[in-house]
């Protein structure tokens, strides 16, 4: 393995209850979190081909986290996201050479399919700061009801030489959703799209 790992955190949230009402079947969000050494920190690098490695290797291993915390298949997982954290002596791209061009078709592996692209953010950031990860639909974009969110912060990360790398699955969309449009069921998943 590329990735120099400092440590890894995986978080579970469960709404039970939104807006007063009683969610018949629990929201469930699962984020894991890997702190990684930033390889590149401090230095210009025109070649960030073992940032684009430590993606995929990251892909694969925090989706897989996703699932176990969740408890389900893989084919049961309903919507996915990435997000980066890099510390003062990183640079945006090194975010992007994460997150881009290898880190979705492994997590892709580990929720049986994704035909829709992995909703995603990036930022600077230092220890404590708060780490955004969008979420949408695995397989169509437009099922509205899971256009989401979940956060994550850690109170030692990320350091100045590091990288937080985030991935989120859920088992399903928002509580109570009231926005119409395509849902869960009845996507077909075919073009990523619907």
């Amino acid at each position: 393995m590329k990735a120099a790992i400092r440590k890894i955190v995986v978080h579970i949230e469960e709404t039970h209850r939104e807006a007063g009402q009683a969610i018949q079947l629990a929201t469930r969000k699962a984020v894991a979190v890997a702190v990684i050494r930033n390889p590149f920190a401090g230095i210009y690098a025109e070649d960030l081909t073992d940032l684009t490695d430590i993606g995929a290797e990251l892909g694969a291993r925090l989706g897989r986290k996703c699932v176990e915390a969740l408890g389900i298949a893989p084919e049961a997982a309903q919507s996915y996201g990435k997000s980066a954290m890099v510390g003062a002596n990183g640079e945006l791209e090194h975010a992007a050479a994460i997150l881009h061009p290898k880190l979705g078709a492994p997590l892709r592996k580990e929720v049986d399919k994704g035909a829709a692209l992995v909703p995603s953010s990036k930022k600077m950031g230092s220890p404590g700061q708060v780490l955004d990860v969008p979420l949408g639909h695995k397989d169509a974009a437009y099922v509205r009801s899971h256009f989401d969110a979940i956060e994550v912060q850690l109170n030692d990360a990320p350091r100045a030489d590091e990288i937080m790398v985030a991935v989120a699955v859920t088992d399903s969309g928002r509580p109570l959703p009231r926005v119409g449009g395509l849902t869960h069921d009845d996507a077909e998943g075919h073009d990523g799209l619907r």
